[in-house]
């Protein structure tokens, strides 16, 4: 059983039905002891980084995802859900997240440009993958595959080592990670079509 874990800051029904597309089943649930169950467990994101770790710890998620991390179950980050595996974030002050992975979340910086144009933060829209490793969840993604982006801020790992994907925007900066059973993505597989449905089959079907 995949669990999707509610803590009100997930676009979690999209994720639920890219799941559905490939064939797997998967439960969106709002109680941590159903996570400590799951066979797969996957962390969305949307807003504010500090807004989301407030409600994770509300909600008495925290200690069961990384007991589920420390097991050795495949574990999905997305957007701010990768964002929180890390040590903080900047966004609004300085606030601590889950501290999985050694590393920061920063925003882009102001007055990026290519071509001669400056670009929009926040980044939204397609953009391609680089591989620097290729993660059983990425099995079949071709080099520069375009995912879909929606975000002002960015993970710099302190080990370049865990770095799965690059993505240049304005700067070059780490879009997906990978360690030991966690993979996370700063993209949304959900909403990059065959890319993104093809993550998720290799997702589910990944053995701890």
């Amino acid at each position: 059983m995949i669990a999707i874990i509610d803590y009100g800051m997930g676009n979690l029904r999209s994720v639920q039905k890219g799941f559905e597309k490939v064939g797997f089943e998967a439960v969106v649930t709002a109680d941590p002891r159903v996570v400590l169950e799951a066979e797969k467990i996957v962390l969305p994101g949307v807003g504010a980084f500090r807004d989301c770790m407030r409600n994770l710890e509300a909600a008495g998620f925290v200690e069961p995802i990384l007991s589920v991390i420390a097991q050795g179950r495949p574990f999905l980050g997305i957007c701010v859900g990768m964002q929180l595996l890390f040590t903080d974030s900047t966004e609004f002050g300085l606030y601590k997240g889950l501290g999985v992975i050694p590393g920061h979340v920063l925003r882009f910086p102001e007055g990026m440009e290519a071509g001669g144009e400056k670009l929009k933060v926040p980044q939204m829209g397609w953009n391609q993958l680089s591989f620097k490793r290729r993660p059983p969840a990425f099995e079949g993604i071709a080099d520069n595959a375009n995912v879909y982006f929606v975000h002002s801020y960015y993970v710099k790992p302190d080990d370049d080592g865990v770095t799965a994907t690059t993505t240049d925007y304005g700067i070059q900066f780490c879009s997906s990670v990978w360690r030991d059973n966690i993979v996370a993505t700063q993209f949304h597989p959900e909403k990059s079509q065959d890319v993104g449905l093809r993550i998720l089959r290799n997702f589910a079907a990944m053995k701890d």
